[in-house]
């Protein structure tokens, strides 16, 4: 449990006013719509961290949740820490929000970071968006190529479609089809597509079978790009797809892929996989399958978005990243395991704000 003793006298907030809009280079969340008449949900999602336990200087990184067109609102973080150094900054490639908090030798610490989320079920609305946005949708990554065979497959995968909504249903399904979740690799696995091609194993968690998805779609010329974030409330649709309250293990990675005529349009093969496992369903199941072509251009937003950042440097830190939707810290000790939290020793928790 993290030791919630009383944090010292520092404190500070900071506005987090960049939405996931077009902003130069840099790849960044959409701003697409929802369903007409879709509901607002209000959440306050809190993040402590203890790092009492540590001597010396240490260094911490939180993900950050932004405004996301007209179904995610990110009202301006805050936080109490002991530490003097917190500062909010940005990914110049991605456009992610970070948290960057710094300890010397002396102190305890500690941080509570809270953050307020609205969030409506999201569809995709159409909208056009920029070409430098969409060029950097294109682009392989170190943990996700777009050419050998990744881009093999998905030639084989999208055959002579040419239809780009054809080409993103027939990876979709192919991903879904041949993929399955595997309860035994820890966190949301690591994303990198080219081993599992390679060794031909397509048993992964969220950050393994959606990064497949994206990476394929933009070996196919589709731009396409992974979500990450964390759930925030139970799920309309299953159990398993849902959670509230004490969320330190919910992180949760989605794609996108953009569509002439669409807009981004949200997907989510790995929820299909995870319905399968953890619900102790077949694939071909008519609740699975009903749920299957709903997580092909809709989200449920009892989830909440962090960023789309790939391959990331965390500023101030030389180790680079797949992604970032975990606490990171670096201490005398060197890297903290970010799935370990009782050891890391910090704890996600969201609340319902109904009133």
């Amino acid at each position: 449990m993290l030791n919630r003793r009383r944090f010292l006298g520092h404190a500070a907030t900071a506005s987090v006013a960049a939405a996931f809009v077009s902003r130069g280079a840099s790849p960044v969340f959409a701003a697409d719509k929802v369903t007409d008449g879709a509901a607002w949900r209000r959440f306050e999602v809190i993040t402590k961290v203890d790092l009492t336990d540590v001597t010396g200087p240490a260094k911490l990184w939180l993900p950050v949740a932004q405004s996301a067109g007209q179904y995610q609102k990110a009202s301006a973080p805050h936080w109490t820490s002991d530490s003097k150094q917190v500062e909010m900054k940005k990914d110049a490639t991605s456009g992610a929000d970070i948290l960057s908090v710094e300890w010397q030798a002396d102190g305890t610490r500690t941080i509570e970071f809270t953050q307020t989320i609205e969030t409506r079920n999201r569809t995709a609305d159409g909208a056009a968006v920029g070409r430098t946005e969409l060029d950097a949708a294109l682009v392989g990554t170190p943990s996700a190529p777009i050419d050998g065979i990744v881009k093999d497959t998905a030639m084989n995968i999208i055959g002579n479609r040419e239809k780009d909504e054809d080409k993103a249903r027939a990876i979709y399904d192919w991903v879904v089809e041949n993929t399955f979740r595997d309860a035994n690799i820890a966190g949301c696995g690591v994303g990198n597509v080219k081993d599992m091609l390679e060794t031909g194993y397509f048993g992964g968690k969220c950050a393994d079978i959606n990064s497949l998805y994206t990476a394929l779609a933009r070996a196919a010329g589709l731009p396409a790009r992974d979500v990450f974030g964390v759930r925030v409330a139970n799920s309309a649709d299953f159990k398993t797809l849902g959670r509230a309250g004490d969320i330190t293990g919910a992180q949760h990675c989605r794609a996108e892929v953009y569509l002439e005529g669409q807009g981004w349009v949200p997907v989510d093969p790995a929820d299909v996989r995870k319905v399968v496992l953890e619900e102790k369903l077949p694939l071909e199941n008519d609740a699975v399958q009903a749920f299957r072509q709903k997580a092909f251009g809709n989200w449920e937003m009892n989830w909440i978005g962090y960023n789309t950042a790939r391959d990331i440097t965390l500023p101030g830190n030389e180790i680079r990243q797949n992604f970032f939707m975990y606490p990171a810290a670096f201490t005398s000790r060197g890297e903290v395991d970010c799935l370990s939290p009782k050891t890391f020793a910090y704890s996600i928790s969201s609340k319902e704000i109904t009133a």
